[in-house]
C-alpha cells in the first residue's frame, strides 16, 4: 500500500497537536485577566482571586476522562476521521466559547467541552499516525508530543505579541480557534487509511477487531500512562512555587526551558527508537532521569538549578514517555486501536484529577515548605513507574518481543 497519499493527513492531524499544546496551556497564562472578567474578588494585594480559573482549568481534565470511554469505541466504530472531526468542532467550541463566556460557569461548560475534544483527537491522531506510518509508529507517535511543545514553545512569545500590540488576550483565543476550523476542513476532505490496515499492509482492507485480552504486562502499560503523566503534571503546576521558594527572579522562565527540554527529546527519541534502542527501555530510562532530577533539585536549592531542572523534566518526563507506553499498548492490541489508547489515557486522565489534588493537600500542608514536599511526592510517583517500566522489560524479555 503507497502510504505517501495519506502525509497530508497526517499533517493536518498534528496541527491539532499544536493547537492541542496551546489550549491546555493558555488559561494559565491569563489566570488574572479571566478571574477580572469572571468577577473574581481581589485580594489584599491587588490581585483577583484565581481560584475559579483553577476550577475551569480542572474541567479540561474531567471533560476529557468522562469522554474518553466513548471516543476510542466510536474511532474503531465509525473511523479516525469521524473521531477527529468531532474533536475539532468541540476544540473551536471551546476556544470561542472560554472567550465570550461572561462568567465562570459558561466557561466551565465550554471547557468540559475542550477536555472531551482532546479525547477524541487523542483517539483519531495517534492510530492514524500508526496506520500511516507502519514501520515507524513508535516514532510517528512522539512527534504528536513535539507539536503539543511547539504550541507551548511558541504561546509565551505569542502572548508577548498581542500585548505590544495592544490587542486583547481574547484574540488568540478567536485566531486559534479560526485556524482550527480550516484544519478541520482540510480533515474532512483528507483521505485516510483503512483502520487497522497496519496489521496487515498487504491487504487494503480494514482488519476486524478481535476481543481485548488483559495481561498483567499490558496493565502495567497502563499504570504507566498514569505515572508518567502525574511526573511532569506535578512538575508543570508547581514549578512557578518551587521557582520563587528557591528564589528565581523570573520563575515563568522554567516553562520556557520545560517545553525546550520536551522538543529536544522527542527529536533525539526519535533517532534512538529507531536506531538504537527499543522503546520499552525508554519507558524505564527516561523516568530514571526525572526520580534523578527531582532529588537532585530537592537537595540543591539555588535558583539555576530550577531552570537546568525544567530542560531535564522536559526532556525525560515531557519529551515522548506517555506517547511511547500508548504505541507500546497500541502493539499489545493492533485490532483496538482506538480502544486501547482511550484506556491509557483514562490513567492519564485519573492522573491529572488525583494527583494534582494529592499535590494540593501536600502544599496547602507543608506550608512555605510545600513545594519541596511535592517534589517528594512526585519522585516516588516516578520511582512506581521505573519498577512498573522494569516488569514490562522482563516480559518482554521472557516473551521475546522485540
Amino acid at each position: 500500500m503507497n502510504m505517501k497519499k495519506y502525509y497530508p493527513t497526517a499533517l493536518a492531524l498534528y496541527f491539532t497537536y499544536f493547537v492541542h499544546g496551546i489550549g491546555v496551556s493558555i488559561l494559565g497564562q491569563y489566570k488574572q485577566n479571566f478571574a477580572g472578567a469572571w468577577g473574581a474578588d481581589k485580594l489584599s494585594n491587588g490581585t483577583f482571586d484565581v481560584s475559579m480559573v483553577l476550577a475551569v482549568i480542572a474541567a479540561l481534565g474531567l471533560g476529557r476522562l468522562i469522554t474518553l470511554p466513548f471516543s476510542g469505541p466510536i474511532s474503531d466504530r465509525f473511523g479516525r476521521k469521524v473521531s477527529g472531526l468531532i474533536g475539532v468542532v468541540l476544540y473551536v467550541a471551546y476556544f470561542i466559547g472560554i472567550a465570550i463566556a461572561p462568567n465562570m460557569y459558561v466557561a466551565y461548560a465550554f471547557a468540559l467541552l475542550g477536555g472531551a475534544a482532546n479525547s477524541f483527537l487523542d483517539t483519531c491522531v495517534t492510530p492514524s499516525c500508526l496506520e500511516i506510518f507502519v514501520n515507524s509508529g513508535d516514532v510517528a507517535n512522539m512527534f504528536t508530543k513535539f507539536s503539543i511543545s511547539i504550541g507551548q514553545f511558541l504561546l509565551p512569545f505569542v502572548i508577548g505579541f498581542i500585548a505590544a500590540s495592544n490587542m486583547s488576550y481574547t484574540t488568540i483565543f478567536f485566531v486559534t480557534g479560526i485556524a482550527l476550523a480550516i484544519d478541520g476542513i482540510l480533515i474532512a476532505i483528507a483521505p485516510f487509511p483503512p483502520r487497522n490496515g497496519n496489521v496487515d499492509s498487504k491487504k487494503d482492507t480494514p482488519v476486524k477487531s478481535e476481543k481485548m485480552k488483559f495481561t498483567a504486562t499490558s496493565i502495567a502499560v497502563i499504570c504507566i500512562g498514569f505515572t508518567c503523566t502525574s511526573t511532569f503534571q506535578l512538575w508543570l503546576n508547581c514549578n512557578q512555587e518551587l521557582g520563587k521558594l528557591y528564589g528565581l527572579a523570573n520563575p515563568s522562565q522554567i516553562q520556557t526551558y520545560y517545553a525546550l527540554g520536551s522538543m529536544v527529546a522527542v527529536l533525539v527519541t526519535a533517532v534512538l527508537v529507531k536506531k538504537f534502542i527499543k522503546p520499552v527501555r525508554v519507558l524505564v530510562l527516561y523516568p530514571a532521569i526525572s526520580a534523578i532530577m527531582l532529588m537532585i533539585i530537592y537537595f540543591v536549592q539555588t535558583p539555576g538549578i530550577c531552570l537546568i531542572g525544567g530542560f531535564v523534566i522536559g526532556y525525560s518526563a515531557a519529551g515522548g514517555v506517555l506517547q511511547l507506553a500508548v504505541s507500546t499498548a497500541n502493539s499489545m492490541f493492533p485490532t483496538n486501536k482506538g480502544k486501547i489508547t482511550s484506556i491509557v489515557m483514562i490513567a492519564s486522565s485519573v492522573a491529572n484529577y488525583v494527583i494534582l489534588n494529592a499535590a494540593s493537600y501536600i502544599s496547602k500542608s507543608g506550608g512555605v515548605e510545600g513545594p519541596k514536599y511535592v517534589l517528594l511526592f512526585n519522585a516516588i510517583i516516578t520511582v512506581v513507574g521505573i519498577v512498573l517500566a522494569l516488569y514490562v522489560n522482563r516480559q518482554y524479555a521472557k516473551e521475546g518481543i522485540n
